[in-house]
């Protein structure tokens, strides 16, 4: 009767005693979760879907020192329908002075959060027509916390954040997430000095076109020729410090401008440095950075996390995490924008899956492998949960923010599509689905994504996105092995789910064989169905099985199994205490004699080879996962430690 040999169990799903990269992903999400609070049960106005938004104006006037906002908003668009009225989003408290078209003041009434204009005649269908919103208030009374003036170290500022609904807090506009603007002009007026007697900046979208000084005033002018949806147009004003970087751009350069605290311009100095080689990364990965023809910049405020308003993310810190978050959105989530709450994983599951790639070009596999596994760690913390929303799902913030499955699982789903089409293969995809003219500079929802990848590829992925994109949950292997000749490894898959919505998760299994003399080759099996089984031709006689070593597949509490006809005798093999800080004790039966132990990390290579000893002193190793052997006269018994 062929008994079994535990060799290896739940190697993954042990947390990880390395570097910890969720510490500034929460960040992230609680910023941007917090940025939707209180706006989630705001959808997009159906009374504004008769015209196509073509190009606003906006002249603001603002004071850092001074919760209040007045200007005019001169807004163009196109009927796309015989229009006798037109609606902007407008919150109640602020207060309409006028509405003006070509020096006539046109009738309007301001209900609810409704701006309805009455048009002096019917607007054709297709016919382009224009007009202007003067209006003031103090938009900190909306409830939406879009606007916000406060302090840095003494110094007044304000600032926006308009995602995704907040933008109607501050200014007459159309937010949804269908229409974006084709191209805006941003003029802001503000003091031109603090009361420190300091230069007030203005920030905005786009590239700055002139400074214009009058008397103890200051305008600003930004102009932004790329298509933009309401909820990424910001405006910032304070005393800031400002410096640039050059993008050299194969030959075409543009510069990444960054507005700073001045009490902080010597650490972001240091710390945005990085900020080249993400983009030269993202330019080599995807396409030439989408805004190239403008700028890129960052621009200081007083949030936690950073949102990544087109061409200039606000920042409330300058980690390396949360640039190359906000610098990934400038293509996925700003050029292409998600269709729906539904498809918020195409912005943040994709920033979040770029944030590794910079980990995994700059700092190396293993600390890329890490990475996966904390994402691993985080998706199977709870048996269910998919990555694509229902329409409940869209009600709470917190889900659809949700970092296990929104931010983790989107990213870990891209990264196992990478594995299963190549790399060659998937990043054509990703430049295929940035360049759909349909999509680019536009919106996308996640069957526009998928579609394009089947063509790129010419596979059929609807089994693969059906599983891990709009099904729940997460396999759990049992691997069952023998060398039954010396050049072949028999291998049988078993699989359980944690969650009934998949019957069969089909997928490469990666798995890393370890000779008796250190011996490595691994594998990627095609895994379709239950108690499959491979014969695979191997040139060394397998000492070890290790389960997906570089944490490239989703899952949780694997086993590792070799089939024996010798009695099993693992279990009278006792290791303690475990974990362990120091010395490791080891019992084994009187009648067994062991030759040799070797110590192995997670990536199967060999640490150190040590003659027998009841005691064993681990104060040299490395803190994490490590794999003891043990050479006996009885076959090998091989025991899983943890060093804390």
């Amino acid at each position: 009767m062929k008994l079994k040999l535990l060799l290896l169990l739940g190697l993954f799903s042990a947390v990880s005693f390395s570097q910890d990269y969720n510490e500034t992903l929460n960040t992230i999400r609680e910023a941007e979760a917090k940025s939707a609070l209180n706006r989630i049960m705001q959808r997009s106005n159906l009374n504004t879907g008769n015209y196509d938004l073509k190009y606003h104006r906006l002249e603001l006037d603002i004071d850092p020192g001074v919760s209040f906002i007045s200007g005019d908003i001169t807004s163009y668009f196109t009927a796309k329908s015989n229009m006798t009225t037109i609606t902007f989003d407008l919150s109640s408290n602020m207060t309409v002075n006028q509405v003006l078209q070509r020096g006539n003041l046109l009738s309007f009434s301001h209900l609810g959060d409704e701006l309805i204009i009455t048009l002096p005649s019917t607007l054709s269908t297709g016919t382009l027509d224009s007009l202007t919103v003067s209006y003031s208030g103090n938009p900190q009374f909306s409830g939406l916390n879009s606007f916000e003036q406060n302090q840095h170290n003494g110094d007044p500022i304000i600032w926006t954040l308009s995602e995704p609904y907040g933008a109607k807090a501050w200014w007459p506009c159309k937010q949804d997430l269908i229409d974006k603007i084709d191209s805006i002009d941003v003029y802001m007026t503000t003091p031109r000095f603090n009361p420190s007697n300091e230069e007030y900046i203005a920030v905005s979208n786009g590239l700055e076109q002139s400074q214009l000084l009058n008397g103890n005033e200051k305008t600003t002018h930004f102009k932004h020729r790329y298509p933009i949806p309401a909820y990424l147009i910001a405006i910032a004003a304070t005393n800031y410090s400002v410096f640039t970087q050059t993008v050299p751009n194969n030959g075409n350069p543009f510069d990444i401008v960054n507005y700073v605290y001045p009490e902080d311009l010597a650490s972001a100095q240091a710390n945005t440095a990085v900020t080249v080689p993400i983009m030269n990364l993202f330019n080599n990965l995807f396409e030439e950075y989408p805004f190239a023809n403008e700028k890129y910049g960052h621009a200081q405020f007083g949030w936690g996390g950073g949102m990544e308003h087109t061409t200039v993310s606000f920042m409330g810190n300058f980690s390396r995490n949360l640039i190359a978050h906000e610098l990934a959105h400038q293509w996925f989530g700003n050029k292409i924008t998600c269709g729906s709450w539904k498809d918020i994983w195409l912005n943040e599951g994709f920033a979040t899956y770029l944030s590794g790639l910079v980990i995994e070009n700059l700092d190396g596999n293993n600390a890329f492998t890490t990475w996966k596994q904390q994402r691993n760690n985080s998706i199977t913390a709870a048996p269910n949960g998919a990555v694509y929303l229902t329409d409940i799902d869209t009600t709470s913030v917190s889900r659809i923010f949700s970092g296990r499955l929104t931010y983790n699982k989107g990213a870990m789903v891209l990264h196992m599509l990478r594995k299963k089409l190549g790399d060659v293969t998937f990043f054509q995809a990703l430049q295929d689905y940035l360049n759909t003219s349909a999509h680019a500079y536009d919106y996308a929802k996640t069957e526009d994504f998928i579609s394009i990848v089947e063509t790129t590829s010419g596979e059929d992925l609807t089994e693969f996105f059906n599983d891990w994109l709009y099904n729940q949950g997460y396999p759990s292997y049992t691997v069952n092995w023998n060398q039954p000749a010396v050049n072949q490894v028999s291998i049988t898959l078993e699989q359980t789910q944690s969650d009934a919505s998949v019957s069969y998760f089909e997928a490469p299994v990666p798995l890393r064989l370890i000779g008796t003399l250190g011996e490595q080759m691994d594998l990627v099996l095609d895994n379709t169905s239950n108690q499959q089984n491979f014969l695979e031709a191997v040139n060394f006689t397998v000492q070890t099985v290790l389960f997906d070593p570089e944490s490239d597949l989703i899952s949780r509490n694997n086993n590792v199994l070799l089939s024996t006809d010798e009695f099993d005798f693992s279990n009278e093999f006792i290791v303690y205490p475990n974990p362990t800080t120091s010395i490791l004790h080891v019992e084994k039966p009187q009648t067994t004699e062991v030759s040799e132990i070797r110590i192995y990390n997670t990536l199967g290579q060999l640490i150190s080879e040590l003659p027998w000893n009841a005691s064993i002193n681990t104060s040299s190793w490395s803190s994490g996962l490590l794999f003891i052997q043990f050479q006996t006269n009885e076959g090998i018994i091989t025991k899983s430690v943890l060093k804390k």
